[in-house]
């Protein structure tokens, strides 16, 4: 067996043994151990990748595979993966371990939570080692349809009506993705010799004319899930709805899939639209940038200020990809890396926070440093990498993008950089302000003064991720390396 599909078979074996477990140590055990084994299986890909490169594999994509699944349209289950791909996998991995221990105590159904967030890792992982467009696009959807149960269910506040409008806006992005696949389909060979694998319709150019339609088809709707400027309103209401893992899931993997999507299918396979077309939405993304940053700011509930928090970074990752170079590139995966990590932080302490206060109106709280420091001190850190100081994820990722953005020459893309700029002080803004409020003002509740501190569990998930983000701060070069030398053949595209 392929070493990459034991990424989709972990998962599948995790279900199965969720399905037979009884009780929930079981529940536990299970969860646990199969999260705990894709997290080893993701730390050796990344020394496999390593090595191969180190000892001169200069291949696109490593480890492939491909067996024949359907044969009419020429599909095939093809996997394989550069760089990026591997950076997203360990992302989604720690994300997915943490999320675990953020749901220790889920109640009520906990075998079939565990059962629809497993499935909805099972599409995250398949979405990101294809190489071929619909298997690609089936392990998308399958990514997509947990979703709607796993807030609809075991969310909370309008639960139901975010649920759904987060489900028809992504499907809406998903059937302008199914037009955009099959055009690039039926123009992947002049001699009508039809493929969908994405490394051999990138050896053959689609004409030009054919492009100019599909791109934006195909940007759209993986940009819908980047939360893009003006199809991003699902994704506040969705993060303010769902339980503490999905949040976490949500924001730290589903979203990147997004970003993921727009340089993988779209940008790679159609660069002559790319550079005709990514200024329309360049605006868009800096909107998406200053939009989500100042909308932060106004907002009172944590779970929201967040949510618009990702909204704003999301948009920055988009914002880096259109700019077309191969440093702006590395600085969108490395956002999204950051991003991933600190957003699962920060929605993991807001589900422990909640879980005890009842609330996330800051308004509400205060003095939590020292009611619960280890919370408390958590949540400092995550705010610190979110506005960018030196030495976290944050402040590596932010910086490479508008380095990158820079090297254009032209007022045009220098502009929207300054303008995009100004989110990095408006993002201090607003989380010094609920640093201020939540951690150090006057406490408001005087039942707040008999709250605990995060158990063992929680502090295992916090500390998880806080590790991964002081890691990327503190020692990036390996896989900003790692990330950049995979653009080589997009940027002789571009």
């Amino acid at each position: 067996m392929n070493f990459l599909s034991l990424f989709v078979l972990v998962p599948i074996l995790m279900m199965i043994g969720l399905a037979l477990a009884k009780g929930m140590k079981q529940i536990r055990f299970v969860s646990v151990l199969g999260s705990a084994i894709q997290l080893v299986l993701a730390i050796g890909l990344v020394f496999l990748y390593l090595n191969e490169r180190a000892s001169g594999n200069m291949e696109e994509m490593l480890f492939q595979a491909s067996t024949l699944w359907y044969a009419p349209l020429n599909i095939h289950y093809a996997v394989g993966v550069d760089g990026i791909s591997v950076a997203m996998i360990l992302l989604t991995t720690i994300v997915v371990f943490a999320g675990i221990f953020a749901s220790w105590k889920m109640d009520p159904l906990p075998k079939e939570f565990f059962l629809w967030l497993v499935l909805l890792s099972i599409g995250v992982y398949g979405f990101f080692i294809s190489i071929d467009l619909f298997t690609m696009f089936m392990f998308y959807e399958i990514a997509l349809i947990p979703m709607y149960l796993l807030i609809g269910v075991w969310g909370s506040g309008r639960k139901e009506y975010s649920a759904m409008k987060l489900t028809l806006m992504l499907m809406g992005g998903s059937a302008f993705l199914m037009v955009g696949i099959f055009g690039i389909y039926f123009h992947s060979s002049p001699e009508g010799a039809y493929t969908m694998n994405l490394l051999e319709i990138a050896k053959t150019s689609i004409p030009v004319d054919a492009q100019m339609w599909i791109f934006p088809l195909t940007f759209v709707g993986f940009g819908v899930l980047g939360a893009m400027f003006p199809f991003h309103t699902w994704s506040p209401d969705g993060h303010a709805s769902a339980p503490t893992a999905v949040s976490m899931l949500h924001a730290g993997v589903l979203m990147k899939l997004g970003g993921y999507g727009c340089f993988r299918v779209a940008i790679y396979l159609m660069p002559e639209a790319a550079n005709q077309l990514a200024w329309i939405f360049l605006i868009l993304t800096g909107i998406s940038v200053v939009y989500g940053a100042y909308s932060a700011i106004v907002q009172t509930d944590l779970k929201y200020i967040n949510a618009y928090s990702s909204v704003s970074h999301c948009g920055l990752v988009l914002f880096a990809i259109l700019m077309l170079n191969q440093t702006a590139l590395t600085g969108a995966v490395l956002q999204m890396l950051s991003h991933g990590l600190m957003t699962a932080l920060f929605f993991a302490l807001i589900g422990m926070i909640y879980s005890r206060t009842h609330t996330r109106n800051i308004m509400e709280m205060g003095g939590l440093m020292k009611i619960m420091p280890f919370l408390s001190v958590c949540y400092v850190i995550a705010g610190l990498a979110s506005l960018g100081l030196p030495g976290l994820s944050g402040f590596v990722a932010e910086m490479t993008i508008f380095v990158g953005s820079f090297e254009h020459t032209d007022i045009f893309h220098r502009v929207f950089t300054i303008i995009a700029c100004t989110s990095i002080v408006i993002t201090a803004v607003y989380i010094l302000r609920v640093v201020g409020k939540l951690l150090y003002g006057e406490v408001q509740d005087k039942h707040h003064l008999a709250l605990t501190d995060a158990t063992w569990f929680e502090r295992l998930s916090a500390i998880t991720l806080i590790v991964a983000v002081a890691g990327l701060g503190l020692a990036p070069s390996w896989i900003a390396d790692m990330i950049s030398q995979s653009f080589n053949s997009l940027i002789e595209r571009l």
